[in-house]
């Protein structure tokens, strides 16, 4: 399940997991299109990309600074209680 960061101008939606036993992040990227989403995940703090569909390299690299970026708030929401989180969970 991930919860809701951010969702950008053009109706990107940038979602978080809950940490991993290991101190990882799991981070969902995904943008509505004719039929379907582009799609992209992403491991903080490694920044290790995989499951990349329909972005382009350069797109990749922009999220990847915007998640440098916000990577404390990231982190500290993915902290917080279930409860006491901010954003919409989704599947």
């Amino acid at each position: 399940m991930y919860w809701e960061y951010v969702i950008l101008a053009d109706d990107t939606q940038i979602s978080y997991a809950n940490p991993n036993e290991d101190g990882t992040l799991p981070i969902s990227i995904e943008r509505p299109k004719d039929g379907g989403f582009d799609s992209a995940r992403c491991l903080m703090p490694s920044y290790r990309w995989s499951e990349i569909h329909g972005f382009t390299g350069a797109e990749i690299e922009g999220y990847e600074r915007f998640l440098r970026n916000n990577a404390p708030l990231i982190f500290e929401f993915a902290k917080q209680p279930e409860s006491e989180r901010m954003g919409t969970l989704h599947a």
